[in-house]
Parts: C-alpha cells; structure tokens; sequence
C-alpha cells in the first residue's frame, strides 16, 4: 500500500533553505531513518509530514486511509491532567474501560474494581490492557495519578514515548509512525528493549536518531539530507558509510572537474564584449552553473585534532573507600579505585542508579557521606553535563568562542584562530554569524562540546554526550576522542559510541554495588548473556569473571562477534530445554488466568479474595509477556 509520496518540497528560513526540490516515497511496512547534521531540517519535515507545519513549494500527498503518529523532541501535554489522563486520551470505550479500571486498582475500592473488572471482560480488553502494561512497565512508568508538570526532562520522555507505542498498538490500522529522537533519555535496557519492538512491530517508520546499533536493528533504509538534498540508501548504517564515500568521492571529482572547466570559461568570459549573440548568452548562462559547482564545498565529517594539553601528572583521582546514599537509595559502598593516565572508562546502569551522583563526587561538585577524593594537583577537569550550554543567547557564536579565547594551541606548534576551530565542529562561516537563540538544539549542544574542548581539559567527563547531536557531529567528536591523551570517563546509552571509545565499565548495578568490568559494552552485555548469570555480586568494584582474570585478555570484538554469530546458529542444551519447558508455561499461565478472570467475573467473591485475584491477574499477565517474549527470542534460533 501507498502511504506518502512527496514532489518538489521545498521549505526556507530567512534565505538560506533547509532543503530544496526534495522527492520521495513511503510504502507500507517501510523503516527509514532520516540523517542529517542538525539544522539541516530534519525535525521540520518530520512535521510537515504529520501536517503540523507547511511547505513553501511542492506537493505533498498522504493516503487518507494512513493515521499519521508523531513523536516530538519536546513532548506536549495537558500539564495540569495526570499521567494516567495524558496517555489515555482516546475516547474510546476499550481504552475508558482500561483507563478505570487502573484508576480503580490504586484506588482499591472493591465494589467499583468488581464492576471495572466485569467492563474490561464485556469489551475483550484484557490483551490491549496486558500490552499497555508490558509498555508502562518496560519504560519504567508508575503514580499514574501523579501531574505531567511535575515530572522530570527524562520522565516526560518516557511517558511521550508510553503514549505513542500505546496509541499506534490502540487499534489495528494503517500508521505512519514518525519518531524524533526517541531514545533520548532512555537507559541501555529500554532501548533495547524498543529496538526489539519495533523491529517485531508491524509499523512503518520514519525516525530520526543518532543511534547507530538501533539504526541497524529497525531500520532498512537511510534517507541522507545534504546541502538541501535527499540522497537514499537502501540497508544499514555500513551499507550507507559505503555508498556515502562512493558519492563523495565522486562529488569531488565532479567538482575537480568543473573547476578546471571554470578557470578557462572565466578566461572567456573577461574577453567578450558587452553585446553578445543568443549564443554566447546561451555559454554565459552555463559559465554561472558552472561556477556554483566549481565553488561547491565537499563536507568532511574527519577531524584531525592535536590539542596542546596541559601535562596530567602521575597521581590523577583516587577514591578511598567512598559511601554515598539518598535516604533508602544506596548510591555506592566502599567503593575504591585509583585512576591512572589515559584511562577510558564507561559508566552503564540503570536510569536511578546514581551515575550522575558519581560523577559529581569524583568532581567535588557533591560530597561523599564517607570516604575520602583525592585530587591530583594537575587535573583540569572538562565535564559535557546534560543540562547543557548557560549562556546569554543575544551573543552570536563567534563571539562566544572568542571571548574564551582568539585561538586554539596545537600540539605540535602553531594554533587555530576561533574560527577555524568552529569550522571543525562544523559551524560554517554563516553559521558562526548566527546568533546563539537562533540555533537549533543540537547545534547549541555542538557549540557546548566544543566550548568545553576550547578551554584544553586533561581529564573529560562526558555525561549523555550524543543527546541531540547529529551523525556527522558523532564522527567528528569520536575521531577526537580516539586521539585524546588524558582519562576519559563516559556516560552513555549509545552503545556504538561506547564500543569504540572505552576500554572498561564501571556497571552500576544497584545498591552501591559496582562492577568493574575489563571490556567494552557489547563484550559486557555478551558475557551477561553467556557466563553473568553465573555470576552473583559480592562487592563494590567487584573483581572481573574468572574467564577474565590472571592474565587471560579480555576477547578482542572480533572474537566477541565470533562467539555471538556462534550463539545465533544454534541452540545450547540448556537453552533447547528452556525453549520446551517454556511452550508448556505459557500453556499452564493462560489456563491459570482463564481461571482467575472466571472467578474475578463471579459475583459471590469476597473482598479480599477479589483483591488477590486482581493482583494474582496482573502478575499472570507481566509472566505471560515476558515469557512470550523469550519464547520468541528462542524461536527464531531454533
């Protein structure tokens, strides 16, 4: 089915387009990711699409039959409704009848959980109310009373996303799902956990993310805008790196070669006189296509950054038996470590866990309720927070660079004047003239890293650095931090910017206790899934597994996709026993819940069985889910 074709779209700001004469097609069942650097106008067609913004010249057909979803950067609410209120706002007696009966569940009033009970088992709402809990559980959601105005950047990101998984699964139509952003704000688990949900989804897609491990996984297509064009890539994330260097190359060619054509039709035209027949009238109309090709800049998203550092003497940060909780949240326990010179340590856990808090400590900026910081005399700490840039708008960006510095010192001698240097983070020379309240909020997170590189820190801690920031800005910031010679420590849920950047993690598993693990991200989640279960914590910054200590190296990433590709073929033993034991769970739970609704539905039960059976109800529905769920994980190997 024919969902979306676009003609000619073309749409400005001011003078400078964001993208011009733009064609493309949306089938059914396609999963497209949109890349682009930011204020390239990414987020803007996305709400053309959903009909939320216009379009300066062009046609834009959408199928009547196709809902259009959009899920925004900035999600809006109805701020004084409540959660509950906020992801329920069909009026439709199927999602009325889920809406009252969850009210009434924290309620606890039995008379009214009876009749709602009765209602949800009228409407056949039991398996949308079980997906709906599979989403509220997995995105971390409860209080359902609770007001949006109170909740958190993170929290009304998760509520957002809550509310739009919810809708598209509400009714089985025809949905053009448009996602800005989703995995902002989420931890590795719930990604993850979305990756594998959309991927099963059938929805088709249109999003824009900066992910590239979730890129890969949903989707199957690449749509790149580049100086105001579409380019489209059929594959993955690699496929597209490909075939994006092939254009590039071939780009500069084109260019090379029109520069030459350039130089001798410049030559004829400073020699011809002012009256000019058809056609040489005809030649200069083609010498100012010419030109505007010969002029024509080739983006290089590589960096080649030698930062003159100030020297990181041999004592850098060491952490002597640390405590630190929040009334019943402990935050660590003991925890110890020296770090050394060039370290690159990745931070992973769970959104709560306190990873925030710990970096904070490390700083100084909170103090630990025990245990000492000692701080090399050396250290100049750069910390990229998530609250991002503090800054007077009414400035233009290169006045906000030079009033830190007029240049840059490089390593080897010389130095970047400020403008050189915002040209390496991608701001062009228009760019740099444009006032700071102008930019889009990945370019101020662009100018925020870059600001914190000017001032030449020895010891970076970046806290969700890739937030906002576009794929291009990614390139450019790995390929520095690859060569950067102080200690790195990284906050992330990127996978695929932790894998290439870090050397170990500090996994925060809850309680204080924190796990020190030699290997990167997907050499963590690897051994989880091979020898963790294996494994029981035993304290703060526990020793690596056995398969890891006295002197084993840690599996190179090769080897790690080895062993992973080796899992994928074939079943283990354990894992074929699992697969059996499973089809016959599933088959016991649903007839216990078959059971448990028959007597919920009966009208002679007493209150406090009913109050057992609603929640024996709920606990049968989260098992059935997540059972289902492995069964189909194993299936798809056996």
């Amino acid at each position: 089915m024919h969902y979306v074709s676009a003609e000619g779209l073309t749409k400005s700001y001011g003078i400078q387009p964001l993208f011009e004469n733009i064609s493309f097609h949306i089938e059914e069942g396609d999963k497209i990711a949109l890349v682009a650097r930011n204020g390239s106008g990414k987020s803007t067609l996305l709400k053309i699409l959903a009909g939320k913004e216009t379009t300066d010249e062009g046609k834009l057909w959408v199928n009547k039959e196709v809902d259009v979803v959009l899920f925004e950067q900035e999600p809006v609410f109805i701020e004084d409704k409540s959660i509950l209120d906020n992801i329920f706002f069909h009026d439709h007696p199927v999602i009325n009848a889920i809406k009252e009966y969850e009210f009434i569940c924290e309620e606890g009033d039995a008379i009214k959980l009876n009749a709602a009970i009765i209602k949800m088992d009228e409407l056949g709402a039991w398996d949308f109310d079980a997906r709906v809990k599979q989403v509220l559980n997995k995105l971390n959601i409860h209080h359902f009373q609770q007001p949006v105005s109170k909740l958190s950047g993170g929290e009304r990101k998760r509520v957002a996303l809550a509310k739009t998984l919810i809708d598209i699964g509400f009714e089985h139509k025809h949905i053009l799902l448009i996602m800005d952003e989703p995995t902002n704000h989420l931890d590795v688990g719930m990604v993850e956990w979305m990756e594998h949900y959309l991927d099963k989804e059938n929805v088709t897609l249109l999003l824009v993310t900066h992910d590239r491990y979730f890129l890969d996984t949903v989707c199957d297509e690449i749509w790149e805008m580049d100086a105001s064009n579409l380019y489209v890539y059929k594959g993955g994330y690699s496929n597209y790196l490909e075939k994006k260097a092939a254009r590039t190359e071939s780009e500069s060619a084109s260019i090379d070669k029109a520069k030459n054509i350039y130089r001798r039709e410049l030559e004829w035209m400073r020699k011809q006189p002012k009256a000019r027949t058809t056609k040489s009238k005809s030649r200069q109309d083609q010498f100012y296509i010419v030109e505007k090709k010969a002029k024509q800049l080739v983006a290089d998203d590589q960096v080649q950054l030698e930062m003159k550092m100030n020297r990181l003497g041999g004592k850098v940060v060491e952490l002597k038996k640390v405590n630190k909780r929040y009334g019943d949240t402990i935050i660590l326990k003991g925890f110890d470590y020296t770090f050394k010179k060039g370290e690159r340590i990745g931070i992973v856990g769970k959104n709560g866990v306190g990873k925030t808090t710990f970096i904070n400590i490390l700083q100084g900026i909170e103090q630990p309720d025990s245990g000492k910081v000692n701080l090399g005399d050396t250290v100049i700490f750069g910390n990229y927070s998530q609250q991002g840039l503090v800054v007077k708008e009414d400035m233009r960006v290169i006045e906000f660079v030079k009033n830190m510095a007029e240049s840059f010192p490089l390593a080897g001698g010389g130095s970047l004047s400020a403008a050189q240097f915002l040209q390496l983070f991608l701001f062009d020379p228009d760019k740099q003239y444009t006032y700071i309240s102008k930019l889009s909020g990945g370019e101020k997170r662009r100018l925020h890293l870059l600001a914190l590189l000017f001032r030449n820190p020895n010891f970076l801690i970046l806290d969700e650095p890739t937030n906002d920031l576009d794929l291009p800005t990614l390139g450019v910031l790995e390929n520095f931090l690859s060569e950067f010679q102080g200690c790195l420590l990284i906050v992330s849920h990127d996978r695929y910017f932790m894998d290439r950047l870090v050397d170990h993690l500090f996994v925060f598993e809850g309680e204080g206790e924190v796990r020190d693990f030699p290997g990167n991200y997907s050499q963590y989640r690897l051994w989880q899934s091979t020898i963790g279960s294996k494994q029981s914590a035993v304290g703060s910054k526990q020793s690596a597994p056995d398969s890891y200590r006295d002197g084993i190296v840690t599996p190179s990433v090769a080897e790690g996709q080895q062993l992973a590709n080796r899992n994928k073929k074939q079943l283990s033993y354990k894992e074929k026993r699992e697969f059996g034991l499973l089809e016959k769970e599933i088959g016991e739970l649903t007839q216990e819940k078959e059971v448990v609704t028959e007597k919920l539905n009966s009208n002679n039960t007493a209150f406090e069985e009913l109050e057992r059976l609603s929640r024996r109800i709920n606990e049968l529905t989260q098992l059935l889910d997540e059972k289902e769920l492995r069964w189909l994980e194993l299936s798809e190997f056996s």
